[in-house]
């Protein structure tokens, strides 16, 4: 989504009450006038409750990338070898 309909999206959602559902987000958008493509985009929200219109944005057009959290690999069997071979002991 292009930032001109984020920010349409958070216009349209201004004075609305939240928190509130998807169905009432988008209810609400289409009382006000929202055009087809901010339409597309809400029908295409998680259906959850958002507590703010930059909730319901930031869900449309994320600021921050989405990292998976790193799955570890499996541990390296120990060679019994102190860490810098014989420079550790001496």
């Amino acid at each position: 989504m292009d930032e001109e309909t984020a920010a349409g999206i958070g216009t349209l959602l201004a004075g609305m009450k939240l928190p509130a559902a998807k169905p009432e987000i988008v209810a609400h958008a289409s009382e006000q006038g929202a055009e087809a493509q901010e339409m597309a985009a809400l029908r295409g929200l998680e259906d959850r409750e958002y507590e703010s219109a930059m909730d319901v944005v930031e869900a449309l057009r994320p600021t921050q990338p989405y990292l998976p959290e790193p799955v570890p690999g499996e541990p390296r069997e120990e060679s019994g070898e102190p860490p810098g071979g014989e420079s550790y002991t001496a």
